[in-house]
């Protein structure tokens, strides 16, 4: 079965998933464990956009945005929520066997152009709830140099209680997605890990990752490894280190639908990798 979720229209979470796919913040939905054993296990985890990977000192990411589902499909309801001044929070209780995702994601236009007066303009205001409707409201068509693109971004984790499933995973065909080879939960040191990516459900090929292992803030360097899709929109790689681990992933063409002539996707996802 395909992951089913409702892609939101809203702008708002849109601008600020913007501004975390920049040089300076990250985005993140990380998990206390992701994998747990038991009849009824708990998880907890913790929601920010940040400076740092997994070190929360910006902004929270608003939990309305977040969304968990079941091994079978069905939604799960998030527990005991809280947004803070820099992160949010939150618990899902793993009733089932198998692979639980939790997700945030958004999709709508961004514009760009010069108006009267020589100066550059943006669309969405930073922070607004804006949709699709008022792009065309607010937008004028004929400013000069204008460029629209369609924009799109997820942010996902994955929990496993008892024996990873694949039966949820996968993509829905909006954006830039992980179709995984290798279980996000079945990840251990030295071996090998393959994963795909979609674009609206097609093969990403040239897709940009960043691979950051957690702790950043007590090394010199971000040491971040850096790796490319292929024309099957795969690409496979291992680590040496256990730990939590941060990966983004952009992808960016010129098949934007009308309004738009380009087309632009992220995708986070916070990964736990096992010693072997």
């Amino acid at each position: 079965m395909k992951l089913s979720s409702v892609i939101t229209t809203s702008l708002a979470v849109l601008t600020l998933f913007a501004s975390a796919s920049s040089e300076a913040h990250r985005v993140w939905i990380k998990p206390s464990a992701t994998i747990v054993s038991g009849d009824s296990e708990w998880v907890t985890f913790d929601a920010a956009i940040a400076n740092g990977i997994f070190y929360p000192d910006h902004y929270p990411l608003s939990l309305d945005r977040v969304e968990a589902m079941a091994p079978d499909g069905s939604a799960v309801t998030l527990e005991n929520g809280y947004k803070g001044k820099l992160r949010s929070v939150f618990d899902i209780e793993l009733e089932k066997e198998g692979t639980y995702t939790v997700y945030s994601a958004s999709s709508g236009l961004s514009a760009r152009w010069v108006d009267d007066n020589g100066e550059r303009q943006y669309w969405p205001p930073r922070g607004s709830r804006k949709t699709n409707d008022d792009f065309y409201k607010e937008v004028p068509q004929d400013a000069k140099d204008l460029e629209v693109s369609e924009r799109s971004h997820r942010v996902e984790a994955f929990v496993t209680s008892g024996a990873p499933t694949y039966d949820t995973l996968g993509p829905t065909g909006k954006g830039l997605e992980l179709e995984p080879v290798t279980h996000p939960n079945d990840l251990y040191t030295g071996e090998n890990i393959t994963f795909k990516f979609t674009m609206d459900g097609k093969a990403a090929a040239g897709t940009e990752l960043v691979l950051v292992k957690g702790g950043e803030r007590y090394r010199d360097r971000s040491e971040p490894t850096k790796l490319t899709t292929n024309e099957k929109g795969e690409v496979s790689f291992s680590v040496e280190e256990a730990g939590m681990y941060w990966l983004e992933a952009e992808y960016a063409d010129n098949n934007g639908k009308a309004p738009a002539t380009k087309r632009q996707g992220s995708y986070v996802a916070v990964l736990e990798v096992l010693p072997m």
